[in-house]
């Protein structure tokens, strides 16, 4: 909830992730449900466009409005999804947003280039921008575009900008990984910030989550703006579209604009869209989701040669990795788990892991049992006779090197990645990032974030 009014009930911030036109994946549970399972909740209603966004978009400050909007949640939403909801909204109301006219908080945080930073090394900016954002957010990718943008046309002019990340990587649960390469992580960070080429200081605050508690960002992205003298004149988002082609109003620019000509910000607050704060009290319900997985069976397979050559033209329809590894291959050893995170990540958006054993069959016990230590619940296949020549030759006349081997394949059975030897799990998460369906809809663009190079 908002501090700018203290009457407003926490129903005017709801964030959704992973959204799709027929069914809605929200982020924050805070509850014993499994938050990446939404989908076994039998549903109320096939959600329309304007139905999500009315769940998940503040609709303003009338308190008719934000009835309406509970009524239609209440409505649209299954038991379980609506508990989510409120879960989220009670959180969000106990780190109240900062008040306009309030003083910037303190800060000490740590940045991606290894420097310790706080406001007063911006002292000499007449405006300062402080940014909260997510790595694995994927409103937070569609506005990394625009906030270089702000950077560039404003940073010759003084304008200091800053961004922080807040959210806690234990507490960011596997369900709203489906967009990112990276975890919220400082490590994570380093990397897309590298990858990325964040022209501003990048800011980590995901273990004590002090800066956040007293700004109060509901999502990300969500944006504070301070004048020479350090008052905040705007916080809410940079524009009113997640699509940037069809944004009407630019309401960060605007007050950007504003302070630097001495005029009154013209809007100081707005609604704001993205995924919500993962607070530190979220661990438990990661740590849940995580037991949740572990304690799923694990099976293997025999496969033919026969079954390998239909394997290879990729008969799930779903863009699909293969993995070829062996009990008594180092590098397949420690890859393996590399590639079950993937396929936890991207599995919602309809991606398919499957492992293959190229150990003598008479290992298959020593080969689950391997799998079982990964808590590999996929699909594990175990090749059936000792010719792995033969094997080869029948998923891939070019393969030569022995294991690890691992293909990604497109629906169509084209092949969009491949590596001999040890993966790098961020060239493969690109890869799989860049291949996968658009989400459409809200998050449409996501895919070609992906495929830009930065």
């Amino acid at each position: 909830m908002s501090a700018h009014s203290a009457e407003r009930r926490p129903w005017i911030v709801a964030v959704v992730v992973g959204v799709t036109l027929a069914t809605l994946t929200l982020c924050k549970t805070g509850v014993t449900a499994e938050p990446s399972q939404p989908n076994a909740e039998p549903p109320q209603a096939r959600l329309s466009a304007g139905e999500i966004a009315k769940c998940a978009m503040q609709s303003g400050e009338d308190p008719a409005e934000l009835a309406r909007k509970e009524a239609v949640c209440r409505r649209v939403l299954s038991p379980r999804l609506l508990e989510y909801v409120q879960q989220r909204d009670r959180e969000q109301a106990e780190h109240p947003t900062l008040k306009i006219g309030a003083r910037l908080p303190s800060f000490a945080l740590k940045g991606v280039d290894g420097r310790i930073h706080r406001p007063a090394e911006y002292r000499a900016s007449p405006v300062l921008v402080v940014m909260f954002v997510a790595n694995h957010c994927p409103v937070a990718q569609l506005y990394e575009g625009r906030e270089k943008r702000l950077f560039e046309d404003y940073h010759d002019k003084g304008v200091a900008f800053v961004a922080i990340l807040s959210d806690g990587p234990r507490a960011t649960p596997i369900a709203e990984m489906g967009d990112t390469d990276v975890d919220n992580s400082f490590e994570g960070m380093v990397a897309r910030a590298t990858y990325r080429k964040f022209p501003y200081p990048y800011l980590y605050d995901g273990d004590e989550q002090a800066a956040a508690k007293q700004f109060g960002p509901k999502v990300t992205p969500h944006i504070f703006i301070f004048d020479r003298d350090r008052k905040l004149r705007f916080e809410g988002r940079i524009d009113d579209s997640l699509r940037e082609s069809v944004a009407k109003t630019h309401e960060t620019r605007n007050a950007i604009e504003a302070l630097l000509s001495g005029r009154p910000v013209p809007v100081q607050h707005t609604p704001v869209f993205g995924c919500s704060t993962s607070w530190n009290t979220q661990i438990p319900a990661a740590e849940r989701e995580e037991q949740q997985w572990e304690a799923r069976p694990v099976r293997l397979e025999s496969l033919t040669q026969e079954s390998l050559k239909s394997l290879r033209a990729n008969p799930t329809g779903k863009l699909l990795m293969i993995n070829f590894w062996a009990t008594w291959c180092g590098p397949c050893r420690s890859d393996y788990p590399q590639l079950l995170t993937a396929y936890r990540w991207y599995h919602s958006r309809g991606f398919e892991f499957i492992s293959v054993s190229l150990d003598n069959p008479d290992n298959a016990q020593g080969a689950l049992s391997f799998l079982q230590e990964m808590h590999s619940s996929i699909r594990n296949l175990q090749v059936d006779s000792e010719d792995v020549y033969g094997f080869q030759k029948a998923f891939d006349p070019d393969w030569e090197s022995g294991v690890p081997y691992t293909v990604v394949l497109a629906p169509d059975g084209k092949v969009v990645y491949r590596r001999s030897g040890a993966v790098d799990a961020l060239a493969l998460r690109r890869a799989i990032l860049a291949n996968l369906s658009d989400r459409g809809g809200l998050f449409e663009g996501i895919t070609d974030y992906w495929r830009s190079r930065p």
